[in-house]
C-alpha cells in the first residue's frame, strides 16, 4: 500500500490551499484516514480525521478553517485549508487505517508529506 499526498506549497498569509491524498495498491477497505502535520523543530501532530463513514473530527488550532473529506471510490483524503497562517507552515501527513484483505487486521499507513509554507 502506498500513500501518496499532492497540493503543498507556498501561500500567502489568509489563502487557501487544498491537499489530497490517494491511497493504492492491494485494498479491500479503508478505516479513518487523518491529517497530521509537522513543524521545524515540533512534534507531528494530529490535524483531522475522518471515519469511513465521514464523521469528522479536528484540532482545536484549525476548526472552522479546515476541511477533511474522502473519496471512498478513489481511495482519496482531502484537505481544504483556508484562512491560512504562518502557524500552519509544516509539512503535511496523510495517514490511513487500511486492510489488505477482508478478514485481515488494519495496517496504518503514512505517506511521504507535503509542505505547507504560509508567508508574505
Amino acid at each position: 500500500v502506498q500513500l501518496v499526498e499532492s497540493g503543498g506549497g507556498l501561500v500567502q498569509p489568509g489563502g487557501t490551499l487544498r491537499l489530497s491524498c490517494a491511497a493504492s495498491g492491494i485494498i479491500f477497505d479503508i478505516d479513518a484516514m487523518r491529517w497530521y502535520r509537522q513543524a521545524p523543530g515540533k512534534q507531528r501532530e494530529l490535524v483531522a480525521v475522518i471515519t469511513s463513514a465521514g464523521n469528522t473530527n479536528y484540532a482545536d488550532f484549525v476548526k472552522g478553517r479546515f476541511t477533511i473529506s474522502r473519496d471512498n471510490a478513489k481511495n482519496t483524503v482531502y484537505l481544504e485549508m483556508g484562512s491560512l497562517k504562518p502557524d500552519d507552515t509544516a509539512v503535511y501527513y496523510c495517514n490511513a487505517d487500511v486492510r489488505s484483505r477482508r478478514f485481515q487486521s488494519y495496517t496504518s499507513w503514512w505517506g511521504q508529506g507535503t509542505q505547507v509554507s504560509v508567508s508574505s
